[in-house]
């Protein structure tokens, strides 16, 4: 007799080790399993403009970074709630911006700068050191958090010249400034699309996995959240459909009454495919959100606000990603790496101590020997 029901994950054509970086975008989710394997030194990017959860506003990122976008006064607004007075002495000292925060509608508030310099050079730094680390990448996972989307409206009253765009982050402006949405599947789609679509421009040999973040966004109501997520898997399983269709047959045309949105995702996904050899392990899902609701059904495995998992939660899922995308090798390193970090993390309580001073040296020449033994491992 079976109690617990265990969620089939079918096992990729390509896997994950010390030597293949693996990037992460999208929802917290993303942060809290990228810090995962961070932890366990692997090779990580993780949101380079910070958490974003809805499809559109990642697709807006990585279209930035495959266009080799350059951020400029025209990407970003002073805060309008901070007042705009400021003395002549202080317009002066800051070289006319001393009043308000800066920030951009496609980053998070970790990206804002005290003047306009400030937060375009962090933008661009930010995609820039993105854009390098995709070039060298292996996987990429794109965690989708929500189908709720707020775009900025055309009478908008700040200085940034896009309006009526979609918002990643509003950054506690004024809600009058937003109208909020769910969006529909064939725009979901046509998101995915365009992220599969543009970071093959950034490295044709990427392998991207989309996953639904299993974190509830209960402002809305449960019922609202269960659009949501609905909208956001169906939107992925009409792109992997599409893109397996397209695998199996490169050169048929499909002849069906498909609306134009979908049309859209399937010439998209056509030029894709087309850049990238016809592969067809390029698209894949990795079941985050039905591992929660089937595996872990339990509110044990959530944090004290019954919205957030437990870090009992985040280790289980890191455990089920690393039984489907990392071989037995793999795997053994990683339990190398995770005893040494264990040794290396003890306490010490005399710094200066010939013992502590025996120890250090123990551990350097045990992580010295680590790094050779594995490729791409570094513990510095």
């Amino acid at each position: 007799m079976e109690f617990f029901t265990k969620i089939d994950i079918p096992k990729p054509d390509f896997g994950l080790d010390y030597g293949t970086p693996v990037a992460f975008f999208g929802s917290c989710f993303a942060d809290s399993i990228s810090e995962q394997f961070l932890a366990r030194k692997f090779q990580v990017l993780a949101n380079p403009f910070g958490t974003v959860y809805n499809p559109l506003s990642i697709a807006r990122q990585i279209r930035a970074l495959a266009e080799g976008k350059v951020f400029t006064e025209k990407d970003v607004f002073r805060d309008g709630r901070e007042s705009l007075s400021a003395s002549a002495a202080d317009v002066g000292s800051a070289g006319g911006e001393a009043c308000g925060m800066w920030h951009c509608w496609d980053a998070h508030g970790s990206l804002s700068g005290h003047t306009r310099e400030e937060c375009i050079n962090k933008l661009n730094a930010a995609a820039a050191q993105a854009r390098d680390f995709l070039q060298k990448a292996d996987t990429v996972f794109i965690t989708l958090g929500t189908a709720f989307v707020y775009f900025l409206n055309a009478s908008g009253s700040t200085n940034c010249a896009t309006d009526g765009r979609v918002v990643a982050n509003c950054h506690r402006q004024d809600p009058k400034l937003f109208t909020r949405r769910i969006i529909s599947v064939d725009e979901a789609a046509k998101a995915l699309t365009d992220i599969v679509n543009d970071l093959h421009t950034i490295n044709e040999k990427l392998h991207i996995v989309f996953t639904v973040s299993p974190l509830r966004h209960m402002a809305d109501g449960a019922h609202q959240n269960s659009l949501s997520k609905a909208t956001l898997m169906l939107a992925v399983e009409k792109v992997m459909k599409r893109w397996t269709e397209i695998a199996a047959s490169p050169s048929a045309p499909r002849n069906d009454k498909a609306s134009r949105a979908s049309a859209c995702v399937y010439t998209r996904i056509c030029e894709a495919q087309q850049s990238c050899a016809l592969r067809n392990d390029i698209v894949s899902y990795f079941p985050s959100y039905e591992i929660v609701m089937d595996e872990l059904r339990d509110y044990r495995f959530y944090d004290s606000d019954m919205v957030h998992l437990s870090e009992t939660a985040k280790e289980y899922i890191f455990e089920r990603m690393v039984d489907t995308y990392c071989d037995p090798r793999t795997r053994e390193n990683t339990a190398k790496v995770e005893k040494f970090l264990k040794s290396a993390n003890h306490r010490i309580v005399d710094a200066a101590s010939p013992a502590t001073a025996e120890f250090k040296k123990k551990l350097a020449a045990q992580a010295a020997s680590l790094e050779k033994q594995i490729p791409g491992l570094s513990l510095s």
